[in-house]
Parts: C-alpha cells; structure tokens; sequence
C-alpha cells in the first residue's frame, strides 16, 4: 500500500523529514494530521518543530562543549614549528606564556576556541551549544552549534528567532542576565519578539524597563525559562556530550542536532504518558 494512503491511529506521534527523505511524504504528513496523529516536523533549515504547538513563549540559552582537543594542541600560529615531543606523552609548561585565540590555535581541531563560562572556571578548547525551547511543553524548537565566543549565544539566539516562521502573534523570548545588551533587545524587538530577559544592574543599566518587567508574564517566563538546562543535562550526560567525540564544527554540529532531536522524542513521550 502506498505510503500516502496509509491511516495511522489518532494520537500517534509521526515523525516527518519534510518530504526530503524516503520515510515519510508530504502527502502521508497531511493524511497523518487529518487523521488527528502528531507530527515531529524534522530537521527544516536546524529548527525541530512540533506541529500544532504554535511556539509563541520561547526560551533561549547556550553552554560550553569540550572539544576533542586538549592544551597541548594549542600552539601559537605563526611560531616556527616545534620539536616532536620525546615520548608518548611529554610534559609541556606554559607559565609565563600568553595565549589566546588571537595568537594560538589546536593543532588537533582548528576550529576550536579556547573559552570558559566564568571566571571561576578554567579555560577549555570548546564549542558553544545553543537552544531555542517553547516554554509550554519545554520542547526544543531549534539547535544549534557555533565557535565559543564571548558574544555568540546572543548572536545565535537572534539567528534562530529569525529562522521561525512569520507570526502575526506577539511572541515572548526569555533568557538570562547574559541577554542583557541593547544590541540583542533592539534586535530581538525588531523580529517581533518582547524580550523577557533577567536584569543585568550590577554597576550598569539594564537594557529593559519596567515597561517589561511590570507584567506578570516577565516573572513567569523567568522561572520557567531554567527548564532549559535539563535539555542540556541530558545532551551532556545521557547523550555524552560533556566531551565531543568529534573534530571540526559540522560533524559536531551534526551530533547537536540528532542529540536535540533524541530528546524532543523522548519529551514527547512524556508528555504523551502524563496526558493518557
């Protein structure tokens, strides 16, 4: 019987690859949601987006990835080539050395950053993970993977909020004090978001005002946005991601990805058991 054809059960989840792979069509998608079935529209331009959800109050937030690459690698750019290391594992010292990714780069992944979350954390080759979570349900509705630098999750949420659909809706998008710049609330309002950041006062001026925070919606949002470390918890411990497997930004980019597609199914399972 031709897939197109076929009636699956009300209430079963499908999964959809927007009819660029063999699985499932367009045709078999349209006949899923007539037939009252969930669609998981697959990955369309990174984004992962559960049909009849409508994401009008999202979440945004970002973490350091260990690369496969360790201090060692890290070599200045323009020095003359060193001396093969004696042994297997030779001891190097860098007390009183200046490295940066200005002047250093991994011989082993070049597309690794030297970076730290804080300054109480120590300074690791990593990659910067960013997702975008519909607050309802605490769904991902967009991943991805950028170099570690100092502004990129404020330059990857603006990039994934410009990837949704076109709503006529106001939308909301939460975040922590990070997103506390003008550039990211001049850009996010310019795509028809409300910005419902946490305040960033401390010795500076926040980029939102009461105007924003006076509405019970920014108090809500600001609890609720924190759902969002538990995606990362699970691409971090279950999915092994505190250390990637992989060299080079697409292949682990790749693995991002299927590991925010993993937990949006297992979500979806969820949320399936506690509504029966």
């Amino acid at each position: 019987m031709a897939i197109e054809n076929r009636q699956p059960d009300q209430g079963v989840v499908v999964y959809s690859d927007n009819g660029n792979g063999q699985c499932i069509s367009w045709a078999f998608t349209g006949t899923a949601l007539a037939s009252g079935a969930r669609v998981l529209d697959g990955i369309h331009r990174g984004q992962f987006q559960f049909q009849r959800l409508g994401p009008t109050m999202l979440t945004s937030n970002g973490t350091l990835l260990e690369a496969w690459a360790s201090h060692k690698s890290f070599k200045p750019k323009d020095g003359p080539p060193s001396e093969p290391p004696a042994g297997r594992n030779a001891e190097v010292a860098w007390h009183g050395q200046k490295r940066s990714n200005e002047t250093h780069q991994s011989t082993t992944d070049p597309e690794a950053r030297l970076a730290r979350k804080s300054f109480a954390t120590a300074a690791k080759m990593s990659y910067a993970g960013h997702l975008l979570m519909e607050n309802r349900n605490a769904l991902i509705v967009d991943a991805e993977l950028t170099a570690a630098t100092g502004h990129a999750e404020r330059d990857c949420a603006v990039e994934m909020l410009a990837r949704l659909p076109a709503s006529k809706r106001r939308r909301t998008i939460a975040a922590d004090k990070a997103y506390d710049t003008r550039d990211f609330i001049a850009k996010t309002r310019g795509l028809g978001f409300t910005p419902h950041v946490a305040q960033n006062t401390t010795n500076r001026r926040s980029a939102i005002d009461a105007r924003t925070t006076r509405h019970r919606g920014h108090i809500v949002w600001q609890r609720i946005r924190k759902r969002v470390e538990e995606p990362f918890g699970c691409i971090k411990t279950i999915g092994g991601g505190r250390k990637l497997r992989y060299i080079g930004r697409q292949r682990n980019r790749a693995w991002f990805k299927i590991e925010a597609a993993v937990y949006n199914l297992i979500r979806i399972t969820a949320l399936d058991t506690a509504a029966a």
